[in-house]
């Protein structure tokens, strides 16, 4: 329950910083001198308002994301590992497999053949 509140507030939070990232005016480039005139009236406070208001929000997604790697259950979590390790133990055999066999099998001539071969280039 705590884990799924969790993921919930994180989805939230994200969602509220990607906004407050988008409302903040630019701060270098050709629009940030359309924008100077702004900065007389008031819009100063504005953009010290949404800074912080990012900060916030980058540390509460932080702080929610350590707990809820705290709160996941373990059983999930122990089932997930297992899972895993079947994963990579038949990815590993794949690869040593592959190994073993060559991807294109390699052609070779018959002994009879490669002895007439050497001997036309000797002539």
């Amino acid at each position: 329950m705590l884990y799924t509140l969790c993921i919930i507030l994180i989805l939230i939070a994200s969602i509220l910083i990607i906004l407050a990232v988008l409302v903040q005016s630019p701060k270098s480039g050709m629009a940030a001198n359309f924008g100077a005139s702004n900065q007389v009236m008031g819009v100063r406070q504005t953009s010290d308002f949404l800074e912080k208001f990012t900060w916030t929000m980058a540390a509460v997604i932080f702080a929610l994301s350590l707990l809820a790697t705290l709160a996941m259950d373990r059983g999930l979590v122990a089932t997930s590992n297992a899972e895993i390790e079947r994963d990579r133990s038949a990815a590993m055999e794949k690869v040593l497999i592959e190994d073993i066999a060559p991807a294109m099998p390699q052609a070779e001539l018959p002994a009879a053949e490669a002895q007439e071969t050497v001997e036309v280039v000797e002539e």
